[in-house]
This record gives structure tokens, sequence and C-alpha cells, in this order.
């Protein structure tokens, strides 16, 4: 096991945040990853590790209001300040690391982060990886329409085809397993629109989704897939893959995807 390095990077908002650095003997570029909802950069653990060995520092923050990153919990007010405090995180390990790439890498709802960050900052990244984000539209904002948001934590099953990833994600004291807030959902509803609202991706971009996600539908997340695509676009959709692709029973599969991708797109 590579363990990180703990640190803090104070947050646009003045937070610090809880970042996590794997970091390669020799690196040659700079992953930055932007965890989904509810859970932590600490469950990036073996795909850090992956990353490492294709000789790459993995910077992964805690967003404010997750895991070890101080706020009230999985409260969201306006995901452009997510979107900057990545860019505080990107500023402090690019100075640690003058010269190297970066790869922006989100997941689901970080993956959303991902494509304003890209919008807002694409000057600053070499290529854009997206694990079934969320974009388009996504079901849980009709929540929204409720007089009261109803208490519906996420279905550990709904995560992967391997039963030990759900059991290990409701024993986790870092997740959030309770409701959904309605400011957040508000902040998302109105990122979404944004994100379709803005250009287009000009960076070299990954899209990956599992056909059997029920979390984040890979037909939702289609519909906003053409507002931001741009000329480089690359698609892996697997077949029987639930959400969490990088804790999937495929997932060698899949980071080999990643790490192919972004090979082609450092050495080109």
């Amino acid at each position: 096991m590579i363990e990180p390095t703990d640190s803090e990077v104070v947050g646009r908002g003045g937070a610090p945040l809880a970042v996590r650095t794997w970091t390669a003997s020799n690196p040659g570029w700079i992953a930055l990853v932007a965890h989904g909802y509810g859970e932590h950069s600490g469950r990036y653990q073996w795909f850090a590790e992956q990353l490492v060995g294709a000789r790459a520092v993995v910077c992964a923050p805690d967003h404010v209001g997750h895991g070890r990153s101080p706020g009230e919990r999985v409260l969201i007010s306006d995901a452009d300040t997510v979107v900057a405090d990545l860019e505080e995180v990107r500023k402090d390990v690019c100075a640690a690391h003058p010269g190297l790439p970066v790869v922006l890498v989100g997941h689901s709802l970080g993956g959303m982060f991902a494509v304003r960050y890209g919008q807002l900052h694409q000057q600053h990244v070499a290529a854009v990886v997206l694990s079934a984000p969320v974009l388009g539209t996504w079901h849980v904002l009709d929540l929204l329409e409720d007089a009261e948001i109803p208490d519906t934590p996420i279905d550990p099953d709904t995560l992967s085809r391997d039963p030990q990833v759900g059991q290990d994600y409701v024993a986790d004291p870092l997740v959030w397993h309770g409701p959904f807030k309605r400011t957040t959902l508000r902040a998302i509803d109105e990122c979404l629109q944004r994100i379709n609202e803005g250009p287009a991706l000009e960076r070299p971009t990954l899209w990956l989704h599992g056909d059997d996600d029920e979390l984040v539908p890979e037909a939702d997340t289609r519909t906003g897939i053409d507002r931001i695509r741009g000329r480089e676009f690359h698609e892996h959709i697997y077949p029987g893959a639930r959400h969490e692709l990088f804790n999937e029973t495929n997932r060698s599969e899949v980071v080999n995807d990643v790490l192919t991708f972004v090979g082609r797109q450092l050495n080109s």
C-alpha cells in the first residue's frame, strides 16, 4: 500500500481543505481527482496506486463539507466555489511539482465539477477524464419538487457488482449517509444550467460510464454530453458496470483505458 501525504490547502472560501497526495518516485504528470457526492478522497486509494505506478502525482482534496474538510456535511451553496477550490489545490500541487502536465479526473458529481472547471480553467489542464459524470439531467433533482426532502440515502448496491464495495461504503464514517439537502440540489441544478450554457471542452476528454449505472444513468448523462463535447472526445461504455467504475469488478480494464488515454495525450 502506498501511503498518501496529508496536507491542507486554503480554499477560495477561506476554509482549510483536507488533501491527500500520492507521489511517484519519478513523477511525470499530475492527476487532480475530484470525488463524488457524499464521499471523500480516501476511497480512491487503489485508483491512486495504479496512477502512481504510471508515474503520477495523485492529488485529491475532500470537497468542502465532505470527508475531513470543514463545513456542514454535504452542503454546497454554489458549485463554482468547489471549482475555485480545485483551482487552489491545482496551484498548490503545481508549485510543488513545477512543469508537470495536469490531468483532471472527476467522478460522478466530481465529474460535473471537472466539466465546469474545464470550461473556466481549461488552459491549466492537458486532458480531462470523466467517470459517470452528473451532466444533462439527473433524476435526484426531482427531489426539489417535494415539500420536504425525504431521507433517501444512496443505495450501496448501485455502486459496484462487488458487494464488498457497498459494505465498506456503509461502514465508512467519513461517508455521508443522510438525506440530500435542498441548497445542494439547487446548486447542482444551477451548475448544470451553467454548463449547458457554457463552452465545449477544448482539451482532450475521456468519458467513462457503466450501462447498468442506476445512480447516474448513462442515458441521462448523454443528454448533456453533446453540449460539452469538444473536437477530441472519447468514450467507453462498460456493459453491466454500475456507478463506481474505479471500484468495479472490471476496474483494471477501466484504469488501463484511462492510462492509455492519458499516455496518448501526454506523448502527443
